[in-house]
């Protein structure tokens, strides 16, 4: 049995991260092999160029596709820590507003501002 709620109503974060039944390393080492193959079978049948052309093609098609779900992947998990942290701050600050703080609000506050911060970092990682 997993951990209860306190009595403030506090929530267990289940599935915190999204898993994909693909392996996409993996996915992208057989790609590479299947690549090699096919390789070697249209330098031993010339007459199939068109073919094994077409072949080449669609391994690199599933190639990019593997590396655009990396990348989603990595977007979604960027989002879903957003969405939590921004979560966690409007809990942070009705439990505060309830326990009489002088400044409940610092918490929402502190978390625009580093959401700001970390999303003017990823701006600037994609100028460079």
């Amino acid at each position: 049995m997993g951990p209860q709620p306190t009595e403030r109503g506090d929530v267990q974060v289940t599935n915190t991260a999204p898993y994909s039944a693909i392996n996409i390393p993996e996915a992208m080492n057989r790609n590479r092999a299947a690549c090699d193959i096919v390789f070697g079978f249209a330098e031993a049948t010339p007459t199939l160029a068109p073919a094994w052309r077409y072949i080449e093609t669609a391994l690199a098609d599933a190639r990019d596709l593997a590396t655009e779900v990396a990348t989603l992947a990595t977007e979604l998990a960027a989002a879903r820590l957003g969405h939590a942290n921004a979560l966690a701050a409007m809990r942070a600050t009705i439990a505060a507003q309830r326990d009489g703080e002088s400044d409940p609000l610092y918490y929402l506050r502190d978390e625009l501002h580093a959401s700001r911060n970390a999303s003017e970092r990823r701006a600037g990682a994609d100028d460079d």
